[in-house]
Parts: structure tokens; sequence; C-alpha cells
């Protein structure tokens, strides 16, 4: 490595973020921009440790050691080579992705790992001010064309990799703009969507047609595609959400979290608060957080961005309960390194002011004589480890029923599957015990020229796992049209079996 000792002189440092009373007034990142000094500094943290664990914690397989070397050395060129060679949208993950990379690092097991993340977003920054990020115009085309359908990062991937195969790459999205969650549910306060637009640039300079406001399966055919494609990728995501059916859920004012933060992403583009990131029209109108008692319901990211959210709003306050009980404050015997640990996170927007409680379950939520919504009743869990099964049960604690202050509850308790309604089921795919589509590898058991990768074929994920889903579809498309693949394929360790699963 560029500085063997480089982990012994420098603390893990991550970049500053701006001030929460300045933040909460626009929408803009939270994180201010590299500094190269800092990056490579930070680039040095990164140890000469013999078996890189933060290859195989990386869904991408991404080769970490090699371009922190780049990077100290300030060879900006060559850390960008190396890191796009194994993920195609690195400013997406060095924004939003919880870096499993740096729960696998070496150097994690008795001091804070490299700032993995945050290295790879300093890479990419660096190299589109440095005019590195070039169209890559494929020399011959192939003559085959692939639709793909659904514009996530899974889509992307998969476009971006078929297109340098050499195929006719055709892009279908029934938003109004191509980016999927990307685009209308992560907030621009964690992925500006100029990041987004600035990369689509390139990708339709490369060759891809993007295709925005088609409904596949109404505005064209499950048949037409059929016919007029050599390959179908489906990578529509998870879009089903799960629901709480309890009673007061008709109430006004009871709403799944993706339609408030879809809405709030198309107010900061200027874009007519009409239709979901689905395309159907709002339901309820427009969803404000101002002046009222918040509560969001589920612990996961989307909770989190709907804390943000509400906070930017003016909420008069906003509480986070989750079902499950409090995660442990540091890493857990039950995950121990180089798993993935079980702990207590605290995003950006929890700093910027949540009330947070776990162990909770929602009973009902309560209205007034107009229909809308007013208290929420929740009650104390406690869980229990069943001594036969070893599961976790849950029972409720006695005399901890309550009502508290609701006018505004979102449902963030994650999503099903995809919609099988529509093209899907026009299809005749057939689906697996979880709703999402089966497949053999990433090739539809129903059809032999359509596949299917990202949140519709895995369930609901991350983008990092959304990008290898999209990688490795395309290859596997490019191996069906040609009979070989020269695309890169992702390295399965074999020194670590844990992390080798789909």
């Amino acid at each position: 490595m560029g500085k063997p000792t480089g982990f012994l002189e420098f603390e893990r440092e991550l970049p500053k973020k701006r001030a929460i009373e300045e933040r909460l007034h626009d929408y803009k990142e939270i994180e201010t921009a590299p500094i190269d000094a800092h990056s490579i500094q930070q680039a040095a943290r990164c140890m000469d440790c013999g078996i890189p664990f933060c290859h195989n914690g990386c869904p991408l397989g991404n080769i970490i050691p090699e371009f922190n070397d780049a990077v100290y050395d300030e060879n900006w060129a060559l850390a960008y080579e190396i890191l796009t060679s194994t993920n195609n949208f690195p400013e997406f993950t060095g924004r939003i992705c919880p870096a499993p990379c740096e729960a696998s690092c070496v150097l994690g097991i008795n001091k804070p790992p490299v700032a993995i993340e945050f290295i790879e977003k300093a890479i990419i920054e660096k190299a589109f001010e440095l005019n590195l990020v070039k169209p890559r115009i494929p020399k011959k085309r192939t003559g085959k064309k692939v639709a793909v359908v659904g514009s996530g990062p899974a889509g992307l991937a998969a476009a971006n990799q078929l297109n340098q195969a050499g195929h006719t790459v055709l892009l279908l999205e029934r938003a109004d703009r191509i980016g999927g969650l990307l685009r209308y549910g992560i907030p621009d306060f964690k992925l500006e969507k100029k990041v987004i637009d600035r990369r689509l640039v390139v990708m339709e300079e490369e060759g891809i047609e993007f295709r925005t406001g088609v409904n596949v399966g109404v505005d064209i055919k499950a048949d037409e595609l059929l016919n007029e494609y050599d390959a179908v990728v489906l990578t529509m995501g998870s879009t089903i959400p799960r629901d709480v059916k309890i009673e007061g859920r008709q109430l006004k004012g009871v709403h799944f979290a993706m339609e408030f933060l879809s809405q709030q992403n198309k107010r900061v583009a200027d874009i007519k608060v009409e239709v979901d990131h689905r395309g159907v029209a709002y339901a309820h109108g427009d969803i404000l957080a101002t002046g009222k008692h918040v509560v969001v319901i589920g612990g996961g990211d989307t909770g989190s961005d709907c804390v943000g959210t509400s906070g930017r709003h003016g909420a008069a306050s906003i509480t986070q309960i989750e079902l499950m009980p409090i995660p442990p404050k540091d890493r857990d015997a039950s995950t121990p390194w180089p798993n993935w640990p079980m702990m207590l996170r605290t995003s950006t927007s929890h700093e910027e002011g949540c009330d947070r409680h776990w162990s909770i379950n929602t009973k009902e939520f309560v209205g007034d004589e107009n229909g809308n919504l007013k208290e929420l009743k929740i009650v104390d869990l406690d869980w229990q480890k069943d001594p036969e099964t070893g599961r976790m049960q849950m029972k409720e604690v006695p005399g901890s029923e309550r009502n508290i202050p609701c006018d505004l509850a979102f449902l963030a308790a994650g999503f099903l599957h995809p919609q099988q309604e529509g093209l899907l089921s026009d299809l005749d795919l057939e689906f697996d015990d979880r709703g999402n589509i089966k497949v053999n590898g990433y090739r539809t058991t129903g059809n032999e020229k359509v596949f299917a990768a990202g949140d519709c074929r895995r369930g609901q994920s991350l983008v990092v796992w959304a990008i290898s889903e999209g990688r490795e579809a395309a290859r596997a498309v490019d191996e069906y049209l040609m009979g070989e693949s020269f695309l890169e394929a992702k390295a399965v360790s074999m020194l670590n079996p844990i992390f080798a699963h789909a």
C-alpha cells in the first residue's frame, strides 16, 4: 500500500455535514464536497491486510484496496478506472449505500473501518471534475435489440452493460422521468437529482434510448414487446407496500411513505404534484407535515427519510416507532466480523430531531368526527425467545396501551413484491413464495427471452445490490443472445462463503 503505517497515524474522519439549522431549510445534500487532501489521508488508512474481506462485503465485488492505493498516489484516473470496472454508478453508492464493505474491513476488527463509501464518492466526483467520465460508445453493434422495463438502479445498470456489449437498448419507464426510486424515493438531501441527470447525459451519448411515461403492459402490450425485442429485462422493483390492516386505516392522514416522499421530490424538482412514482394519480392531494404531529411507523431507511422530510416541512413533532426491539449500540456477538452487524444506526434525519421508540405495536388509528386522524393507539411489546423454536415472540405489556397525538401517519414497513397484475401476468410469469418473479438465475421460468433483476427478483434490498443484479442479468442476457459474454462477471470469493449468496 502507499502508506503502510497510515492506519496507525490517521483516524477515520468522514466529510463535514452542513449545520442542522441550515440544512433544515433546504433540500440540498447534507455532506460537504470532498476535499482532495482529506480523501488522500483517508485512503492512506487502508491496510496491507493480506485478505481484503471488503471485496466480499461489497455486493459488487469492488476492488477496494487498489483504488484506495491509487487515491493515495493521487492517480485519480487509475482510481476511476478501477472503481468503474465493477461499479457503474459510484456517484449513487457513494451517497446512499450503507457500506457493507466497511462492516467487513479488516481494520474494523478493533478500530473504525476505512471510510470506503466516502472515498468512492471522492473518486467519482474528481473524475467528473477532471473530465474523465466520457461516453464509451461501442465500436460494433450486434444487431440485437433489448428492452429494459424500469429505470431504477438495476435497470440503469443492465442497460449500461448491455449497451457496452453492443446491443441496442431501450429503457422504458412509466414515470415522467428516469431514475425509479433514485428519482422519486430518495430525498434530495441525500441524493440531489442533478447527480442522476449528469449520468443520464453520458448514457444517452453512449446510445441508450430512454422513453418515459410508458406503462408497459398498457401502452405497450406484452406480446408487442416479445415480438419486437430479442430479449426483455424486467427491473421494475418491489412496488407493493406492506400495509397495516387495523381499525381506522381509512382515516384522512394515514399514508404510505412513498406517496409522501415522491410528492416532495416532485416539489423540489418543480414538477406539478399530480401522479406518484408509479404514474398513478395521488388519491389524497398534497401531503404536507407542516404544523402536524407526525408518526412514522417503521424504523428503516424509508422511515428515516420521512423523518427528515417532515422536519423540513416544519412538523410540530416527529415520532418514529418500530415493532422490533432496540438493536445493540455496538456490534453484537450474534453478528461477528465480517458479517453485517445488527446494531443501532442513527441517520442524519434522526440527528435533526425525532423521538424514536422500539418494541411498539400500533393498535388503532383514532379519528375525529370528520374522519381526520387525530391520535394513534399504541402498546408496548415484550420480546422473548421461545425455548422450543428459538424464535423471538412478542407479547403485549399489560397496562401499556395508550394514545399519542397523531395528525399524520406514514407507513414505512417495507415492500412486499412487484406489481403482478398487468405486464407480469400478461407474460404468464411464475412467482416465488414471496410474490417475486421466479427465475432460474436471472432468466424467468415462464419465458426464456425474459429476464428479471433487482428488487422484483430478489425482494426489497439495497441500491448496491440492485446495481449488482442489473450487471449480472445483463451478462446472462448477453450469453443468451450471443452464446458467450465478455462482460465482467462478479467474482464470488471461496475464502469466505458466508458472502456467496444470490
